[in-house]
């Protein structure tokens, strides 16, 4: 019997992908300034840039597409959508955006009360740290030691330090502390799940200090299946209970739909009973989203979340969901290549600060191994470590990253297995090749999330 769950589905559509030639794939990579994000997607054979909003939809919520209300006012679509929200979180308010940067465009500057304000993570990742920085705050990160030790085998990696979290509180005094955001799963840590143990001592923590709770939920449910598989008293649970006890342990719920609601564009906000906070985020919807019933989607895509919310919670989805993911994972741990280890919930995360010594860490040396990746085999990767991190919003120098990840991130419900034993054989080749590569510098440096737009070339 295979040791890897089995999809929960057949297939029953594809898309064609091709491989380009590697002389046109040197080309192409030069085109777009050695920057992945660059790339036009014709050009990519396995895509693993990004799991948001690159999955395949069931065909459930293909047919759920055909019944959106599309009415700019009291969409019935919202009101399915509404409804499924709160049976899983059981919050009062609930508003869709367009996607988790327009929820933390709304939400996180009404905390931001004063100057010199800050916001507490286990780990803040690429947009919401810069949308921390532009609302007048500064993200501060918490996590647990081990989240920087990629070989320590332990089972929550994502969770929160305690004891840093509320040295920090203390720090800067609990008045300016605008908000404690728990990250579900822990993405820059390594896809790394935590513990409701974890969580629901930081919730404690912030009823004690007047603060607001915040879950950043885009792979709760893959956090919710790792709490099932390793938190000892959850085994017996369901998905469901599981996700809703740890709603309960927050304020308000910022998602991006494009992970865990199985959809191509979409967010959300939800906020528990603060009426006054849902009055000004409702007020912010309206100028920067659209009508608060429909939030930047159109009715279309608010009946297709709905169905993906309660899709993304069933267990069997879910087990193979993980497995594929460790698939990939355990192919390029046995090659030697270094992985943040266990494997995550939606990615590997490749450890280049180790595999590349030789590049400095503001010559981006996960940049660089993703580019050598896609020309060897055509697939497209994502630097998750300095580059992404940017530079301190008070010195402007590059801040280090504690790794200099590169991750291999899995769309649902769109490969085989037959693709990751393709891209661990095109790894390996790079990995062979890993002393001979070369870091990068900046031809232009993009101000704000720099990752996305800025080009590069090789350092000779």
């Amino acid at each position: 019997m295979t040791p890897y769950a089995m999809p929960p589905y057949r297939i029953k559509m594809v898309e064609p992908i091709r491989l380009i030639p590697k002389e046109d794939r040197v080309l192409r990579l030069k085109e777009a300034g050695y920057n992945p994000f660059k790339l036009r997607s014709e050009d990519v054979f396995i895509d693993l840039l990004t799991d948001s909003g690159t999955g395949a939809m069931s065909d459930a919520q293909w047919g759920a597409l055909m019944q959106g209300d599309e009415a700019y006012a009291g969409s019935r679509s919202f009101y399915r959508l509404e409804a499924a929200v709160k049976e899983i979180t059981g919050y009062r308010y609930v508003m869709p955006v367009h996607q988790g940067r327009g929820a933390e465009q709304v939400v996180l500057p009404l905390l931001v009360k004063h100057p010199g304000m800050i916001f507490l993570s286990n780990t803040h990742f690429d947009t919401t740290r810069a949308h921390v920085e532009i609302a007048g705050a500064r993200a501060v990160d918490a996590p647990c030691k081990e989240a920087f030790d990629i070989a320590a085998n332990i089972p929550f990696k994502g969770d929160f330090d305690l004891g840093l979290l509320e040295a920090q509180i203390r720090r800067v005094g609990k008045e300016n502390v605008a908000g404690i955001i728990m990250t579900v799963t822990n993405n820059s840590a390594g896809g790394q799940p935590v513990s409701l143990s974890n969580l629901r001592a930081v919730s404690e923590l912030a009823k004690r200090y007047g603060i607001c709770r915040i879950i950043d939920g885009a792979r709760y449910a893959e956090n919710a299946y790792f709490i099932k598989q390793r938190e000892p008293g959850y085994e017996n649970a369901t998905i469901r209970q599981i996700a809703r006890e740890m709603f309960e342990l927050a304020d308000v719920f910022l998602m991006s739909s494009k992970k865990d609601g199985l959809v191509n564009i979409g967010g959300l906000i939800a906020i528990k009973e603060d009426e006054t906070l849902f009055r000004m985020a409702q007020t912010r919807i309206v100028p920067y989203e659209g009508f608060p019933t429909y939030g930047g989607l159109a009715g279309r895509d608010m009946e297709a979340l709905a169905v993906g919310l309660n899709e993304a919670l069933e267990e069997s989805y879910l087990a193979y969901r993980i497995d594929e993911v460790r698939y990939l994972g355990e192919k390029l741990r046995a090659l030697g290549v270094p992985i943040q280890y266990p494997i995550g919930g939606h990615a590997v995360f490749v450890d280049c600060g180790s595999m590349c010594p030789q590049i400095p860490f503001d010559q981006f040396p996960a940049q660089a191994v993703c580019n050598a990746l896609y020309l060897e085999g055509g697939v497209r990767a994502v630097e998750i470590g300095s580059l992404l991190l940017g530079r301190d919003p008070d010195t402007n120098e590059n801040k280090k990253a504690p790794l200099e990840l590169l991750r291999l991130t899995i769309p649902r419900r769109t490969y085989t297995f037959q693709h990751w034993d393709y891209v661990a054989e095109a790894f390996a080749k790079v990995y062979a090749m890993r002393s001979r590569i070369k870091g990068l510098r900046f031809d232009y440096e993009s101000p704000v999330l720099r990752h996305f737009t800025s080009t590069f070339r090789p350092i000779e």
